[in-house]
C-alpha cells in the first residue's frame, strides 16, 4: 500500500540525489569534486538522524555515518547496523548531503549551504511522521531547533545545547542534540560522564520508541 505523500518524498528524494547545485550554481567556490548526495529517508521512518555532511568514507561508500563515528553514534542509540541502514525505520539526512571537501589542514569544511537553501523545509514537510530527531553536530542542532519554533540561545556551548535539548525532550517531535561521535570529541566525552550516565539511557529509549512506531 503505498503511503499519503510518498510519491511526493520519493520524487524530491530523487531530484536530491541527482542535485549539483554546488557545482553548476554555487554559493561561493564549487564543489571541488563531482558531488555524491547521500540521504536516507521513507514515509514510514520515525526516527531522524540529522548530521553534518559526509565525510571521505561516506562520500566514497554512499552509506551515511559508514564509519567508526557511526559505530559510536549506533552504540548511544542502541540500535543495530541493520536497523540502521534500514529507510523504513531510520532517516538520515545530513545538513550538507555531499561531502564538503577539506580545508588547508586536513579538516572537513563546512556543510554546504546550497542544500540547506535548496532542499531542507521542503523535505521535512513531505516528511510530516518524524517523531524523534537526533541533531548532531552545531548546524544540525540549529537549523532543527528553529524549525520547530525552539530555537537556542545565541552563542550557547555544546554543553548548554545537549542539556537545554534533554530538557526539553518532552516537546514534540522530540529533539535530542548530540555531540559528534568523531574521535575528536573523546576529551569532551570524558571530561562529561554525564553524558553516558543521562543522555545515551535517553537516546536509546527515544530510539526504542520511535523504531516500535516506524
Amino acid at each position: 500500500m503505498t503511503l499519503a505523500g510518498s510519491d511526493d518524498l520519493d520524487a524530491l528524494v530523487a531530484r536530491i540525489r541527482a542535485c549539483r547545485l554546488c557545482v553548476e550554481r554555487p554559493f561561493g567556490p564549487p564543489l571541488p569534486h563531482e558531488p555524491r548526495p547521500v540521504l536516507q529517508i521513507s514515509a514510514r521512518a520515525r526516527l531522524l538522524v540529522a548530521g553534518q555532511a559526509p565525510g571521505t568514507r561516506v562520500h566514497a561508500t554512499g552509506l551515511p555515518f559508514n564509519d567508526a563515528s557511526g559505530e559510536r553514534l549506533r552504540d548511544w542509540m542502541g540500535v543495530t547496523r541493520e536497523q540502521f541502514y534500514d529507510p523504513s525505520q531510520i532517516a538520515v539526512a545530513a545538513m550538507g548531503f555531499c561531502f564538503p571537501g577539506q580545508d588547508a589542514k586536513g579538516g572537513d569544511l563546512p556543510p554546504r549551504r546550497e542544500c540547506r537553501a535548496s532542499w531542507h523545509d521542503a523535505l521535512f514537510r513531505l516528511a510530516p511522521q518524524i517523531e524523534t530527531i537526533f541533531a548532531v553536530g552545531r548546524a544540525a542542532q540549529e537549523y532543527h531547533s528553529a524549525r520547530l519554533g525552539r530555537p537556542l540561545p545565541r552563542g550557547a556551548s555544546l554543553e548548554e545545547v545537549v542539556r537545554l535539548c534533554a530538557a526539553r525532550i518532552e516537546l514534540k517531535p522530540h529533539l535530542l542534540a548530540l555531540p559528534h561521535p568523531s574521535w575528536r570529541n573523546n576529551g569532551w566525552l570524558r571530561r562529561r560522564p554525564w553524558f553516558s550516565e543521562e543522555i545515551t539511557p535517553l537516546a536509546r529509549r527515544l530510539a526504542a520508541e520511535a523504531l516500535a512506531h516506524s
